[in-house]
């Protein structure tokens, strides 16, 4: 479901611009797997005041060389917007195929999606992606499978 509005660059790019006057928190980490993992940080967190009940939320998620993150639910009311800021992202969404997305290149994730791969696409080169999502205020944004 890759994006190629013209416009999907230059939000991607209010969000990174803002990020860098923002001071980030551990949005959390994938439990321990073999093999390097994946980070992600939160760096925004704002209430939609035009939206009762939903919030928006940006997260990078880091990938070192050959890293992956485990299987995994996203929100039941999550709408995610995801842009590959460096390397090469690997992405599979339950009954989807295999994406591979390089940097500049954006996908979304409809609410409740079973993100079965997230992984660097790279083995020798670090990757990070720019996630942003509007979801119920207070909702687990990501539950890993057990």
């Amino acid at each position: 479901m890759k994006l190629t509005s013209a416009a999907m660059p230059a939000l991607a790019g209010l969000a990174i611009g803002g990020v860098a006057m923002l001071a980030g928190d551990a949005a959390g980490q994938a439990p321990s797997a073999a093999g390097p993992r994946s980070q992600a940080s939160k760096i925004f967190e704002q209430v939609m005041p035009n939206v009762p009940g939903k919030s928006l939320t940006a997260v990078v998620v880091d990938f070192p060389p050959g890293a992956a993150s485990p299987p995994h639910h996203h929100a039941a009311s999550g709408f995610i917007f995801a842009y590959v800021l460096s390397g090469s992202v690997r992405s599979q969404l339950e009954g989807g195929p295999v994406e591979v997305y390089r940097t500049g290149e954006s996908w979304w994730e409809p609410p409740a999606a079973h993100h079965i791969v997230s992984a660097n696409a790279s083995s020798t080169e670090p990757a990070r992606l720019l996630a942003v999502i509007v979801a119920d205020t207070g909702a687990q944004l990501t539950t890993y499978d057990p």
